[in-house]
């Protein structure tokens, strides 16, 4: 059941308890900071104790609203040079799924896209990636299990460069978020692709199962202040109460979900819309 219906029904024939309905809130991911703005909304209005459900739920969704209703630019080309998207994740995540549903949404608009198969930790991780790549018609650059995966990189833009591909999606390893040494990787990586281009990479997409809820928070918080995130891809998103956790980072770290998948297919994948995210997983 979507959080909004859950929380109509709890309190359909009974007054609101406005500490059940903090927890609720907390419950359903949107986190502390998201949640006390909420009840202290509702508490600025006159007789606020009197309120009813339908004006708690006007008033979540004009807050939600508020925070994710930014106008983001879509994820366009660059005249001259490839557009690099840097995709990062903690280990199962879906990273990798999710990358080459990204290469799939990118080559619909007839855009040329090359993938960096920079996984060389995780086993089967390039073939993986390279079944994905046969698949939708794309060239991919791998290397050896093992190898350095900022060298993988470079040589990926370099090759980019010169057939004038428009977008290189890089699939990195997924990691711990806790570990110095695996985060210090992927700031060579960045460094590495700085060195073709100032600018590059140009996205850095941090793929969040929403499922794992509060903890995402976290993942994003270190993975920010490793090496700068500019958007989420959120996977697992299917209505299963947890899409909280989006309005969360947004509001709390100012991170935008750029992407959202809801199932296994190929094209179970698209931009985030904040309205139909509002009225379908909440």
């Amino acid at each position: 059941m979507k959080f909004f219906e859950a929380l109509a029904q709890t309190f359909a024939n009974k007054p609101i308890d406005w500490d059940e309905l903090e927890e609720a809130l907390i419950r359903a991911d949107l986190g502390v900071a998201m949640t006390t703005r909420i009840i202290d909304r509702l508490r600025e209005r006159e007789a606020w104790s009197l309120l009813g459900i339908n004006n708690v739920l006007k008033v979540a969704r004009q807050e939600i609203f508020s925070v994710l209703a930014k106008d983001l630019p879509p994820i366009t080309t660059l005249p001259e040079k490839p557009k690099v998207i840097l995709i990062v994740a903690v280990n199962g995540t879906g990273k990798t799924t999710s990358t080459a549903k990204l290469a799939d949404y990118l080559k619909q608009d007839r855009r040329r896209v090359l993938l960096a198969a920079a996984d060389t930790f995780r086993a089967a991780a390039i073939e993986q990636l390279g079944i994905w790549a046969e698949r939708l018609g794309v060239e991919m650059i791998r290397g050896q299990y093992g190898a350095d995966p900022a060298a993988l990189c470079y040589d990926a833009y370099q090759a980019a460069a010169k057939q004038k591909i428009d977008f290189l999606l890089c699939d990195t390893a997924g990691r711990l978020h806790t570990k110095r040494n695996l985060m210090a990787e992927l700031q060579k990586v960045k460094r590495t692709l700085a060195k073709q281009d100032p600018d590059s990479p140009h996205e850095i997409l941090l793929v969040v199962d929403a499922t794992t809820g509060g903890n995402a928070l976290s993942q994003v918080r270190e993975f920010k202040n490793a090496i700068g995130v500019t958007g989420l891809i959120v996977t697992k998103l299917d209505g299963s109460g947890k899409g909280g956790i989006v309005v969360a980072i947004q509001h709390e770290l100012g991170i935008p979900t750029r992407f959202v998948g809801t199932g296994e297919k190929i094209d179970d994948f698209a931009p985030f819309d904040v309205h139909e995210f509002v009225a379908k997983m909440l």
